[in-house]
């Protein structure tokens, strides 16, 4: 599995990374967790608001962040 948090490194996008790495070491998960801050790979999301979670790909959430128990729904 593939988590991507996409921002440009504000507090909020540290702390969806935060919330993401905590949902992952609580379900015991074997994922990896990225960091995008690239605006143009962002952009190609259709992210238009962040922070935003890409779980696999897909875009889960934007423009807030999500509990960890709302990531772990994700996940």
């Amino acid at each position: 599995m593939v988590i991507k948090v996409l921002g440009s490194g504000c507090a909020n996008c540290k702390k969806l990374e935060a919330n993401a790495k905590a949902a992952v070491q609580e379900m015991g998960l074997e994922a990896t967790i990225e960091k995008v801050e690239d605006i143009q790979a962002i952009m190609a999301y259709g992210v238009m608001s962040t922070p935003a979670l890409v779980v696999d790909e897909q875009v889960k959430v934007m423009g807030r962040v999500p509990s960890v128990e709302d990531i772990k729904k994700y996940l």
